[in-house]
């Protein structure tokens, strides 16, 4: 049984199907989440007990996403150690992904944060974000 409190899954209603496979189900497979639910307007992948759908819903009343506005912002996600980050960061542009804050990146969130700060083309963000001990290690002295 799952433990209590845990994320059970998130549901995306984007405005492309397509699109949001290539980025966001690129981004999720990178990730190490695999193909769970596949269906005409939908699909989704799962890691462990956590799935993650993208949905072009036939009840969508807008065709863009806004992250500024109230609701959802962006999701974060674990990337593993700072050379996975780079290796995703770099590999996403090739996805559909834009990197955002780059004149700050990969310190966008501040001196002691290793991220990188992705948006897709329909203005989904993401926040991969390095392991803490791949921090520490890169803050002790040789």
């Amino acid at each position: 049984m799952a433990e209590r409190g845990l994320l059970h899954h998130v549901e995306l209603w984007v405005p492309d199907l397509g699109r949001a496979i290539d980025s966001i189900g690129w981004l999720l497979t990178a990730l190490g989440y695999e193909p769970y639910q596949d269906w005409p307007d939908g699909r989704s992948w799962r890691l462990a007990d956590t799935y993650v759908v993208v949905e072009q819903s036939p009840a969508l009343t807008a065709t863009d996403h806004e992250r500024c506005r109230p609701g959802l912002n962006h999701l974060a996600f674990h990337a593993g150690d700072v050379a996975q980050l780079d290796r995703l960061v770099a590999e996403a542009a090739n996805h559909g992904w834009t990197l955002m804050f780059a004149d700050r990146h990969p310190h966008a969130g501040g001196d002691n944060h290793h991220a990188g700060y992705l948006e897709n083309s329909d203005g989904f963000e993401v926040e991969l974000v390095a392991s803490p001990q791949a921090m520490a290690d890169r803050r002790e002295p040789q």
